[in-house]
């Protein structure tokens, strides 16, 4: 019999390790399986633009089964748990499916309900968040009403997906107000749990830089307890506030809820663990996870999963083969950071390397940590790349997953 690979969600990761999968092995000698609760694939990195009137909803949706390849099975089912001893994926409506190898990729959820008043009083009215379609189109129609005061973009806490995009809202917020000739009755807040503008010390620097010169305040260490949507108020742990007109917040975020339900699979976030070089479960060798599903000290990022997704199908085409797998994940993110007229700036790190100025992917390419038109196109270019190479499971020209020493510049010792 076939070699059965069930592949938990379709959306970024799970969408492009089953066509990876599909393209190394035929359907008589490995049976592939894709479980996801809907049939709606949501471009993500677009749900930014919506609220500026930079993309619009019906071209940021299609079909999850429709971009899979001919050959790979599509059960639509909400999960109620794994069993991981008897290897079967049960089903919330009853049936289950058995696996020879799992993968989860069934990406982070929104947990907005965890956090003190935040779908309290206000919720939808002055505070909004722009991580899911919903909101982000609720969110739209409040920017396009607003004629001044304060507007607070706020990370409630760590980790969450695509760490960059609040930065981006603070910096598309500062444009689109300055084309409505009102930025100078805006008053421009970017909060943060973190203690500067980013994670790593060269790309604070630089992004904090930018804050401060487009006239954006930046609050750190501040870690979202409550939101008093009436008073307008944000509240840290530490009881500090912050007052706003217009919340924009990027809720807490968890693994999906079956996780939970799965003894043994996730952390107590609803992560699942794994080898932040390998991807397989460090007590299940037959179970991986890929993308934001992972627990792993890396961004969540789409290009995350992009990366991930030469050493999980590597690893799993090991397994099945009965050879070690190989711990060739270095952590390798890359992301574009829109910063408003036109210019964006790119950043590259991995694990052990923070982000640094130079270019990628060499020596001649695009800056790195430097504003630029180039980088701007680059990220209008991602989309196309995203439904035609990316999901696709083809691998990027020029971009490999291990990330690029050369073209980057270092300080000296």
């Amino acid at each position: 019999m076939s070699t059965h690979i069930v592949i938990l969600g379709g959306g970024t990761a799970g969408t492009l390790t089953a066509n990876r999968l599909r393209r190394m092995y035929d359907a008589g000698e490995c049976r592939i399986t894709v479980v996801d609760q809907d049939d709606d694939h949501v471009y993500q990195p677009g749900l930014l633009f919506l609220p500026f009137g930079l993309a619009q909803p019906r071209h940021l949706v299609r079909s999850r089964p429709h971009q899979l390849h001919a050959g790979i099975d599509y059960q639509r089912s909400r999960i109620d748990r794994v069993d991981l001893d008897a290897r079967r994926v049960h089903f919330a409506v009853g049936g289950w499916v058995a696996y020879d190898v799992l993968v989860v990729a069934t990406g982070a959820r929104l947990l907005p309900e965890e956090t003190e008043g935040l779908t309290g009083p206000g919720w939808g009215e002055n505070v909004f968040t722009f991580y899911d379609l919903p909101g982000a189109m609720s969110l739209r129609h409040a920017v396009q009403r607003f004629r001044g005061g304060r507007v607070v973009v706020n990370v409630a806490d760590l980790p969450l997906k695509c760490p960059v995009a609040p930065l981006e809202f603070a910096f598309l917020a500062d444009w689109y107000f300055r084309r409505c000739g009102i930025r100078d009755r805006v008053q421009l807040t970017y909060a943060t749990p973190l203690d500067a503008a980013f994670t790593k010390p060269v790309a604070a620097k630089a992004l904090g830089g930018l804050l401060a010169d487009k006239g954006i305040e930046l609050v750190t260490e501040f870690t979202l307890g409550e939101v008093d949507g009436a008073g307008g108020r944000l509240v840290s742990y530490d009881e500090r506030e912050v007052p706003f007109d217009l919340a924009v917040v990027v809720p807490l975020h968890g693994g999906a809820a079956y996780v939970d339900r799965s003894p043994g699979l996730g952390d107590e976030l609803g992560f699942v663990p794994v080898d932040p070089h390998t991807l397989q479960h460090p007590g299940r060798p037959e179970v991986f996870a890929i993308g934001d599903a992972a627990g792993l000290p890396a961004s969540k990022a789409g290009s995350v999963a992009h990366f991930e997704g030469e050493t999980l199908t590597g690893n799993i085409a090991r397994f099945l083969a009965g050879r070690p797998v190989e711990p060739s994940y270095d952590g390798h993110t890359n992301c574009f950071v829109e910063t408003g007229f036109h210019k964006a700036l790119l950043i590259d790190f991995n694990y052990d390397t923070e982000p640094l100025p130079g270019h990628f992917p060499a020596a001649v390419g695009l800056p790195l940590l430097k504003e630029s038109y180039a980088n701007h196109l680059g990220k209008l270019a991602f989309e196309w790349l995203y439904w035609h190479t990316l999901l696709p499971g083809r691998e990027l020209p020029g971009i490999g997953a291990e990330m690029p020493e050369q073209g980057k510049t270092r300080s000296p010792a």
